[in-house]
């Protein structure tokens, strides 16, 4: 045993392992406690009380409703493709888990599962992969409002990736690598407003060439993780419940745990491409918390938009994708592209 955990390809791996599942315990009682913290918020934006039963403050809440999950009934529709039918729940978790391990929470070697040199080509990757759990489902419930659902997830999330991509183009070129710890360190320290006294961090968003690929990155990211006000896919009033209208128990359960995990991987991502990751004043162990205070803001934003804001109509949506978001992101891309190789320096 000694000889083999010798080998640097054994201890390399182990520890990988090690991290992998710190980080999945960790994403699941984080899922379960940002519902509890959706309802909690939500609850006071609406002059309500939110959960309070099951435990102090309802903190036992997310327990309870994971038991009763647990234990619910599973109904399947007689003429559903079963075999699709178990896998999308699977497709819908599958991504966020996999882009986890490229995400960079701290400074290396402790809090990056593992650092490739395509992380965000990974994400871009992983992301694209998601609508297939959706259109999936939807397909295979037999079910004419399942399958609208599905359909219509597959046309907004087509629409909005490409906008999504594109806003990271300007990012790419200002630190030169698709590494997502390669992003973060392209962003340490602080930079000079040229012809001012003034100095600011060297995160992204503090570079006025991606201002406007921030807000569109976050606009797509909504629309990339159904919620509201682009949520259409379950739109209850359109569809009833949409593409998981026909599943029950856990795997109903696993598409929103998709949904949530989705949610705290692009707010992650948001965070090490524009707020300059685990980067922030103190020392070099402050750096999780760091990450975590930035995280935990995109997060509470993303909260806080789906209780203020109505659904958009679906063809607002599509004309909004195609018509303003597309065509904004190609132009800043020439924009970024003209300052930082052919106007100036970075």
């Amino acid at each position: 045993m000694a000889a083999l955990w010798s080998i640097p390809a054994v201890q390399v791996f182990t520890w990988a392992l090690v991290k992998v599942l710190i980080i999945l315990q960790v994403m699941l009682g984080l899922v379960s406690y940002l519902i509890y913290a959706e309802r909690k918020i939500c609850g006071h934006m609406q002059a309500r009380v939110g959960p309070n039963r099951v435990g102090p403050l309802g903190l036992g809440q997310p327990i309870a409703d994971a038991l009763k999950l647990l234990f619910k009934e599973e109904f399947i529709p007689a003429q559903a493709n079963k075999v699709i039918f178990h896998i999308a729940p699977m497709l819908a978790v599958f991504p966020a888990i996999v882009t986890f391990a490229v995400i960079p929470m701290g400074p290396p070697p402790m809090f990056v599962v593992t650092d490739i040199n395509v992380g965000l080509l990974l994400f871009m990757a992983m992301s694209s992969i998601g609508v297939y759990g959706i259109t999936l489902a939807g397909w295979s419930s037999n079910n004419k409002y399942a399958l609208l659902g599905g359909l219509r997830s597959s046309a907004q999330m087509i629409s909005y990736e490409l906008a999504m991509g594109l806003s990271t183009i300007p990012v790419i070129l200002k630190s030169s690598t698709l590494s997502l710890v390669g992003i973060v360190n392209a962003q340490a320290g602080f930079y000079q407003i040229p012809g001012t006294p003034v100095w600011l961090p060297n995160w992204g968003i503090f570079h006025w060439y991606l201002i406007i690929p921030f807000f569109i990155f976050l606009i797509t990211a909504f629309a990339e993780t159904n919620r509201a006000p682009f949520d259409l896919p379950e739109a209850e009033g359109e569809l009833v419940a949409g593409f998981h209208t026909e599943y029950s128990s856990m795997k109903w359960a696993l598409f929103f745990l998709g949904e949530y995990m989705n949610m705290i991987v692009i707010s992650s991502i948001a965070v090490t491409l524009f707020f300059g990751g685990w980067h922030g004043p103190g020392p070099a162990w402050a750096g999780l918390v760091w990450y975590l205070v930035k995280l935990f803001t995109l997060l509470f934003f993303f909260i806080w938009v789906r209780w203020t804001f109505p659904r958009l109509r679906y063809d607002q949506l599509m004309g909004f994708g195609w018509k303003v978001l597309l065509p904004a992101s190609i132009v800043n891309v020439l924009i970024a592209a003209l300052w930082l190789y052919g106007k100036g320096p970075h």
